[in-house]
């Protein structure tokens, strides 16, 4: 069987000078609630009238002010905590929930399982059958996640939502890995809430947001009473902080990953044999290798620079580029990609790092030739670097060692084995009705 990547279908992106005026206008909404001094001191505990601190009172309303709701909560357990507090705010066991038929991100579904609610699927991607859910009158929620939950899921987040009002079916969003990366999030679109981590736009760890109806936001403060529970003030201010700078540092590293698709594609690297943009579930580059040795690349990439697993996908603690497997919901979707695909995420990096990162690590794992030469690649900017040994790695196997498995098809024989075959090119289909962010030049995947 040939293991290829599915065709994507990549969410739109923010341009940066978009992103410039966003981060112009989250300031305005800062100025519109804080006194000066204000941004300088915090509070804690639950204040008489408010059941939290009335800093965190305060960047709620910013929040919902930028995003354009009736009210925000700050809620402890980061994104994850934010879908479990919506959800339990609205829906009780054994009420019926419908979601995107596909595999569940795994936190989420610990939630669901823990709600005790009824999960209905229906593919999204399929807008009859979506339509005869909706029509049923069995639902009164629908539960969305903004990034696609499969690689090669087609809907469009914003017709989804637009089809469930029109039906009188009320809507959360996980915006997780979509919130400012992507022109407008799910409570911009209509939904009645939009959760996502606060860690994951570099905010402290495990702060989270449910920005949404007065009605359901109401419900999530009613039900986090306990000071233990709540956000304290010193924490919503390093959030507020974090999120100024987030807008343009997505926008960036949208507009890098696109580079290092194109650059990939293109024959850069020896090694690689297909590559995607993909929203899986943070925007990534999602790259097949010629050889079966995508567990190994990780680690043999960390031996230059990059970073071999995730603390919070974007969080304040990544800025080296990521080369990690692809995700767990991903891999329950298609796991023959396993052996062969990695995602990469540029993180504060450029595109230049990343390229001479990947082509370093697959020259060390003999999956490519020693040289570059005829693949047009460009030359990296810094000297050249040696990585130091690793006792507890294991030596790299030559390309004898690791033959390709029968059921692969062979690489293609017209390709000299001094100059690799150029990899298939990426894909950039938008969403219906989405303009395209995606690459100058380039042949749609199959």
């Amino acid at each position: 069987m040939s293991v290829r990547l599915p065709r994507t279908f990549p969410l739109p992106t923010v341009a940066v000078e978009d992103a410039v005026e966003d981060q112009f206008r989250l300031v305005e909404c800062v100025a519109r609630h804080f006194e000066g001094q204000q941004l300088f001191e915090a509070d804690a505990g639950v204040v008489p009238g408010l059941g939290r601190p009335r800093t965190t009172a305060q960047v709620e309303s910013v929040l919902a002010d930028f995003f354009g709701a009736p009210a925000a909560a700050l809620v402890q357990g980061a994104g994850t905590g934010a879908i479990r507090a919506a959800l339990g705010a609205v829906l009780g066991a054994g009420d019926p929930l419908l979601v995107h038929r596909a595999p569940v991100y795994r936190t989420t579904g610990v939630t669901l399982r823990g709600l005790g609610v009824e999960t209905v699927e229906a593919d999204f991607d399929d807008r009859a059958e979506l339509d005869r859910a909706l029509s049923s009158g069995r639902f009164r929620w629908a539960f969305v996640q903004h990034t696609r939950q499969r690689a090669a899921d087609s809907h469009d987040p914003g017709e989804v939502l637009a089809a469930c009002r029109a039906a009188g079916v009320r809507t959360i969003v996980d915006d997780n890995y979509a919130v400012l990366r992507v022109p407008a999030c799910g409570v911009q679109m209509g939904a009645d809430a939009s959760c996502f981590s606060l860690f994951k736009l570099h905010g402290p760890e495990g702060v989270g947001a449910v920005v949404g109806s007065r009605e359901l936001v109401g419900r999530v403060h009613d039900d986090n009473y306990s000071g233990g529970g709540q956000v304290q003030g010193h924490q919503a201010l390093d959030a507020l902080r974090a999120l100024s700078h987030v807008p343009v540092m997505w926008a960036v590293q949208s507009r890098t990953g696109a580079e290092i698709a194109e650059r990939l594609a293109a024959g850069e690297v020896p090694g690689v044999a297909e590559v995607r943009i993909a929203n899986v579930q943070d925007r990534c580059v999602l790259v097949r290798l010629d050889r079966p040795v995508a567990r190994a690349l990780p680690a043999a990439a960390a031996r230059y620079g990059a970073a071999s697993y995730p603390v919070g996908s974007n969080s304040r603690y990544e800025i080296a580029p990521l080369v990690y497997r692809m995700s767990a919901s991903a891999l329950e979707d298609a796991p023959e990609l396993a052996e062969w695909t990695v995602r990469v995420n540029p993180m504060r990096a450029g595109a230049d790092l990343v390229i001479d990162i990947l082509r370093r690590a697959l020259r060390d794992l003999g999956a490519a030739p020693a040289t570059s030469a005829g693949t047009g690649a460009s030359p990296v900017r810094g000297p050249e670097r040696t990585a130091p040994p690793d006792p507890s790695e294991p030596a790299p196997l030559p390309p004898s060692a690791a033959p390709l498995p029968a059921s692969t098809a062979p690489l293609p024989v017209s390709a000299p084995e001094s100059t690799p075959a150029a990899p298939e090119s990426c894909s950039t289909t938008p969403c219906a009705g989405h303009t395209t962010h995606g690459l100058p030049g380039l042949r749609e995947g199959s």
